[in-house]
């Protein structure tokens, strides 16, 4: 059941920092992470879709800019507009949506994921007709909706507490110096990687730690403070390989989108390498634009003025796809 929301403080800017645990404790929960890490990932197979035109490329960039739009209105975290989209892109990946059937199965799956989002995520949950703002085609009604989100979680098999990069962050800027600011720049870096299909095939862990080594400009030893036991622990767990060509792809399609990144460095003149995958191209090129960042650190969309809510319309009785 939602809530009204209520006027607060701006909340969720960045992700606390937890108090720092033991290095058993530590080590016992990130092994935990990365073990449960792939039941929270579409199919191996989903990437090949959109190459293959079984999945609209466009229609799935379209309802992420959506969610991301609605997401910096109300202010929600950066966790709840990475989690929506993890909940629609493991749906697609095991489901398939009507597809001579419109645009409206992609928006009611976009409302139902940012819906289930924000009830696993936020303290002040809008009404779900206060989410379809920004001029939607269709204005469902709450009812539908919610069959929609038991569509949802009966495909995902009820794991909404999904293992994400936001999962790792804390753990690899703990012992960093300036983690805080660190840990707000890398969380930023990380909800901007889902715009770009290439970086599903990539562990929540491998994307967390490359986004704090290309947060942090240099290479960093992740257990450089800590002992022996989380030192071979990295050694053994994290891909350094896969680390690698991660943040390739961030410093090629995120990076150096915008001329006014803050994260953006110095051109050193040597040409770019080749990106990898043509629809990678496609999606950082077409979608990662600098019109769509903000200076919220707790969104990487800024959030224009809603127009006016639709009367719910004749998708009121849409049935859930």
């Amino acid at each position: 059941m939602t809530t009204k929301p209520t006027t607060t403080f701006s909340h969720h800017q960045c992700l606390p920092l937890p108090p720092p645990p033991d290095d058993t404790t530590t080590t016992s929960s990130l092994t935990h992470l990365i073990d449960s890490e792939p039941n929270h990932m579409p199919s191996p197979s989903y990437i090949s879709r959109f190459r293959d035109r079984t999945i609209d490329l466009t229609a799935r960039q379209d309802s992420i800019n959506w969610i991301l739009k609605v997401h910096a209105h109300h202010r929600f975290s950066p966790l709840t507009a990475f989690l929506s989209v993890n909940y629609f892109d493991r749906f697609l990946s095991s489901h398939s949506l009507p597809r001579h059937s419109g645009s409206w199965p992609f928006q009611l799956l976009s409302v139902a994921c940012l819906s289930l989002a924000a009830k696993m995520e936020e303290p002040n949950v809008p009404f779900i007709l206060d989410l379809q703002i920004f001029e939607p085609k269709f204005v469902f009604e709450p009812k539908t909706v919610q069959r929609m989100e038991l569509r949802v979680m009966g495909i995902l098999n009820w794991r909404l507490r999904s293992v994400t990069p936001f999962d790792f962050l804390p753990h690899f800027v703990s012992n960093l110096p300036s983690s805080s600011s660190l840990l707000a720049a890398s969380s930023n870096l990380v909800l901007s990687t889902i715009r770009v299909i290439d970086f599903l095939g990539f562990s929540p862990s491998t994307v967390a730690a490359a986004a704090v080594l290309c947060v942090a400009g240099a290479s960093v030893d992740f257990a450089a403070d800590g002992d022996r036991q989380m030192a071979a622990f990295f050694h053994e767990r994290v891909n350094k390989e896969r680390v690698r060509s991660c943040r390739q792809l961030m410093e090629e399609y995120l990076l150096d989108t915008c001329p006014s990144s803050r994260h953006k460095r110095p051109n050193s003149g040597s040409a770019p390498s080749a990106p990898a995958s043509p629809i990678g191209v496609l999606d950082a090129a077409s979608y990662a634009s600098c019109d769509t960042r903000s200076e919220n650190p707790g969104s990487t969309i800024q959030a224009e003025r809603p127009t006016k809510r639709l009367r719910p319309s004749a998708a009121t009785d849409v049935q859930p796809p």
